[in-house]
C-alpha cells in the first residue's frame, strides 16, 4: 500500500489544503427526536486503525465494517485511551483520560481463585454504566473487561452493568481456548475445548435478542485480533496460501506456521460478527433506534506472529500498541445511527475515548459526572449546534520507562524515558505537516516545548498506584 496516502482515502496535503484538520462547526436546521437509542459500543482489541478497508486496506476484507462506514460517520482523528488495555478502557468508561483516571496501566493482583487480574476500579469512579442505569437502560458487557475480578468492587456487576460474559482479566483473555471465563460472577467452565470469541458473539447476540424491546446498552468487546493468531478449525476463509508466510516459533504465544492468514482470518470473522449484530437489529426492527460504535482499544500489535509492517496496520502512521506516537493511539471510530448521521460522512473533529461519557451523557440526559476531561460529540454526530473543542489532548504511559505525550493544535510533544532524568527525551512534531511523526523538531522551536511541557506538567494527579519517578511531574 502507498504511505504516503493516509487512511482516510486521500492525501494528507489534501486534508490541509481544505484546512479541515483543526474541526470546524456543525450545524443543521433539522432537529432530532432523540428516544432513548439503544448504544452498542463495539471495541477490538489491538486492531490497528490501517486493518480495515474503509481506512485504506487492501489485502484484509472487511466488507460488514466498510458499508457501517459508508451508512454512518467516518472519524480520522479518534484517539483511544491509552496504548494498552485497561487504561484504555478505563478512560472510555469513566471520561478521564490517563492524567485523571483511576487505571492508568495494565497492573494487576492475585484473587482468590489463584488467578491473577487487572486493579479493581474504585468503587467512587462513576462509570457509563452507572450512568446510563439512571436512564432505565439495560446495560451489558461481553467480552473483556480487564478492570477488576471476581467479587471484587471492579466487577462489571458492581459497575453498572447488569450482564457480563467473557474475560474478566486481560492476561487470560490472550487464549482463545481458555480454561474458563465468567458469566456474571460465576466461572463457566470450557476446558480449553471453545473458541471463546465465538461464544462470547452469541452471547452478544442473545442480549441483543433477549432485550430489544428496551432502551439497553451493548458493550461489546470482542478480543479478535489480539495474539494469540488462532481460528478454529483452520477456518481461513480464501487467505490460505494467499501471503508469503514467516512461521512464528511459539515464544509467549501459541506457535503458529501461517500468522498472516490467520491474522486476515481472524479480522475477517471479526468483520463476519459485525454483520451479524447488524442483521439482528433489523430483523427485531430496532435499527433504526439504535446508534453503533465501532473502535479499537489502542492500535496494533506486534505480537503472536503479526507483522503490522506486512499489513500496514498502522496505516501511515509511526508506532504501535505501547508507543504514544499515533500508531498507538490513532484508532478507527466508525458511527452509524439511522436517518440522524448522513451516509458516508467523514469528521475530522479531534475525538477521544472521554469524551464519550459527555457525549453518552448529552444524548440521554443523564447528569454528567464530576471531573471529567471530555466533550461531547453529539453536535458533530447529529450536525445540530456548534462543536467545542479540545484545548488539548493528554496521555501518560508506565511502561518502558514511563512516557508522556500532549496534542495541542496539532502539536505533538512526547516525553520517554520519564522515569530516568539522566535519559528523558523529548520529541515534537507537527502533526499538519508530519502525520507520520518522522522529524523531531524540539531543537527548531524550544518555545513550544516549553509551552507544551507546562501543560504536560499540569495535566495529571498523583496517584497512589501510578507514579512517576520525580515529583516534578505531579501537582
Amino acid at each position: 500500500m502507498n504511505n504516503l496516502k493516509l487512511v482516510f482515502g486521500f492525501t494528507f496535503l489534501s486534508v490541509v489544503s481544505t484546512g479541515c484538520v483543526q474541526g470546524k462547526k456543525e450545524s443543521s436546521s433539522k432537529a432530532v427526536d432523540f428516544k432513548k437509542p439503544n448504544i452498542i459500543f463495539i471495541m477490538a482489541d489491538d486492531l490497528g486503525i490501517g486493518d480495515l478497508g474503509c481506512y485504506g486496506q487492501d489485502r484484509i476484507k472487511t466488507p460488514s465494517i466498510d458499508a457501517l462506514a459508508k451508512s454512518g460517520m467516518k472519524f480520522t482523528q479518534h484517539y483511544s485511551g491509552s496504548t494498552v488495555s485497561a487504561p484504555s478502557r478505563c478512560v472510555l468508561l469513566t471520561g478521564k483520560h490517563t492524567g485523571h483516571s483511576y487505571i492508568r496501566g495494565n497492573k494487576g493482583y492475585k484473587a482468590e481463585d489463584g488467578r491473577h487480574y487487572d486493579l479493581n476500579l474504585a468503587d467512587e469512579e462513576v462509570t457509563l454504566g452507572e450512568v446510563l442505569k439512571t436512564r432505565d437502560y439495560v446495560t451489558a458487557c461481553v467480552g473483556k473487561w480487564g478492570l477488576g475480578g471476581p467479587s471484587g468492587i471492579g466487577h462489571p456487576n458492581n459497575q453498572g452493568f447488569d450482564y457480563f460474559f467473557g474475560y474478566l482479566g486481560q492476561g487470560n483473555a490472550h487464549r482463545y481456548y481458555p480454561t474458563q471465563l465468567f458469566e456474571n460472577n460465576e466461572p463457566v467452565i470450557l476446558d480449553k475445548k471453545v473458541y471463546s470469541h465465538d461464544l462470547i458473539m452469541e452471547k452478544a447476540l442473545d442480549f441483543i435478542d433477549e432485550n430489544s424491546d428496551k432502551p439497553f446498552f451493548l458493550y461489546l468487546t470482542p478480543t479478535i485480533p489480539h495474539a494469540d493468531l488462532i481460528v478454529p478449525n483452520n477456518e481461513l476463509f480464501d487467505y490460505d496460501g494467499k501471503f508469503e508466510e514467516v512461521p512464528f516459533p511459539g515464544k509467549g504465544y501459541t506457535a503458529q506456521p501461517k500468522p498472516r492468514a490467520t491474522f486476515a482470518a481472524m479480522v475477517t470473522r471479526l468483520d463476519r460478527d459485525v454483520q451479524r449484530v447488524m442483521d439482528l437489529l433489523e430483523k427485531k426492527g430496532i435499527m433504526d433506534n439504535t446508534i453503533i460504535i465501532f473502535t479499537s482499544d489502542n492500535g496494533t500489535h506486534k505480537e503472536g506472529g503479526h507483522d503490522p509492517r506486512y499489513f500496514d496496520s498502522n496505516g501511515p502512521f509511526r508506532g504501535t500498541k505501547r508507543d504514544l506516537y499515533e500508531g498507538g493511539i490513532r484508532t478507527p471510530f466508525i458511527v452509524k445511527w439511522s436517518n440522524v448521521i448522513k451516509p458516508g460522512s467523514v469528521s475530522y473533529h479531534e475525538s477521544t475515548f472521554w469524551d464519550f461519557m459527555p457525549t453518552v451523557c448529552e444524548l440521554t440526559g443523564a447528569a454528567l459526572p464530576e471531573g471529567i476531561d471530555g466533550i461531547s460529540y453529539l453536535p458533530t454526530l447529529t450536525g445540530q449546534g456548534e462543536q467545542k473543542l479540545h484545548d488539548n489532548l493528554y496521555f501518560e504511559f508506565h511502561e518502558q520507562g514511563g512516557k508522556q505525550a500532549v496534542i495541542k493544535d496539532r502539536w505533538k510533544l512526547i516525553r520517554l524515558q520519564v522515569n530516568n532524568p539522566k535519559k528523558t527525551k523529548l520529541e515534537l512534531y507537527n502533526l499538519n505537516c508530519d502525520p507520520g511523526e518522522i522529524a523531531n523538531v524540539a531543537a527548531i522551536y524550544p518555545e513550544k516545548v516549553i509551552e507544551l511541557q507546562s501543560i504536560m506538567d499540569s495535566s495529571r494527579t498523583s496517584s497512589e498506584h501510578w507514579k512517576f519517578a520525580s515529583e516534578k511531574y505531579t501537582k
